[in-house]
């Protein structure tokens, strides 16, 4: 499946909005193992990037920060941690569009809450 990553963003993107049903196949497809993996996060990241400011569906945001959250502190090697690793790609993804947009800040709201510790080069980066 994910060799068709790639005609599945361009499907997604066609019309540059994401509403409640690709949301709900979207959310059905990547949870189908139970894990987040990185080219799903990466997957996402593209999808949040090219649709900010569109009128998405609410459930958008909710998978975009729950998945995010997951593949982040779901992982063998940090579970509930932002590593240094996790925040350089975290960062990384974020500062690709030059833009925090409302579902990124959600998505470290939500990983400040929920994570037991977050590497110092997180801590304060977007506040």
């Amino acid at each position: 499946m994910k060799s068709s990553y790639a005609e599945l963003k361009k499907d997604l993107l066609a019309d540059g909005v994401l509403d409640a049903t690709e949301v709900k196949n979207l959310r059905a497809l990547l949870y189908a193992d139970g894990v987040i993996d990185r080219e799903e996060a990466e997957l996402l990241f593209d999808l949040n990037d090219a649709t900010s400011g569109a009128k998405n569906d609410p459930g958008w945001r909710a998978l975009f920060v729950d998945a995010i959250t997951s593949y982040l502190l779901e992982d063998k090697n940090s579970p509930n941690e932002i590593d240094d690793s996790e925040a350089t790609w975290l960062i990384t993804h974020i500062e690709e569009d030059g833009e925090l947009d409302d579902n990124e800040k959600a998505l470290l709201k939500n990983i400040e809450a929920k994570a037991k510790k977050v590497s110092a080069k997180l801590q304060g980066k977007f506040q």
